[in-house]
């Protein structure tokens, strides 16, 4: 693979949960002109200690680039990035639309069961669907479904844990053993 061919990869950064730490790690974004696709932020799990997770699609040489930066920020504790083999992703993503929609139910009904998805919650006026999935999978759910009406859409950033037994978790853990002794 050429170094500088654009490609998908997913950083993961494991921080101290600080105020202005998420503001700093998209600063080292900004400067070099790098996108961020999705940002999801979470506790991790490890105690006390909150993961980001990051998807841009760049080159090698810029997500080391990055990579290193986001390590030099006091409260990060570990960092890298992985390719989108070296993954396990999902993200989530919900549809409400309208209850009047439903008076093709069967139809929604077939829509979502061949999505994979569920009807998460019933109301008066609206329901809301659930899929979980890759990007493309949220994507064509919102194009079978946008006939009928889409009040309002919102898919979560990306989650994913690597494809290693430990990932850098357990790295984590060791320094933080390591600083306790």
């Amino acid at each position: 693979m050429n170094t500088s061919d654009k490609q998908e990869f997913t950083i993961t950064a494991y921080t101290e949960n600080h105020v202005g730490l998420l503001h700093r790690i998209t600063i080292i974004f900004t400067k070099r002109k790098i996108n961020i696709e999705s940002l999801t932020t979470s506790e991790s799990e490890t105690e006390g200690i909150h993961r980001f997770t990051i998807a841009v699609t760049e080159t090698l040489d810029q997500v080391i680039k990055v990579v290193k930066q986001i390590e030099k920020q006091v409260e990060v504790l570990k960092a890298d990035y992985y390719t989108k083999k070296e993954v396990v992703q999902q993200e989530l993503a919900l549809y409400k639309i309208s209850t009047k929609s439903l008076t093709n139910g069967l139809e929604i009904e077939r829509i979502v069961r061949e999505h994979n998805a569920r009807f998460l919650t019933i109301e008066e006026h609206f329901v809301v669907i659930e899929k979980s999935g890759f990007r493309r999978e949220t994507k064509a759910l919102f194009d079978e479904l946008k006939p009928y009406g889409i009040n309002e859409f919102v898919r979560s950033g990306r989650i994913a844990v690597s494809r290693q037994r430990d990932g850098i978790g357990k790295d984590v853990e060791k320094l933080l053993a390591e600083a306790e002794a």
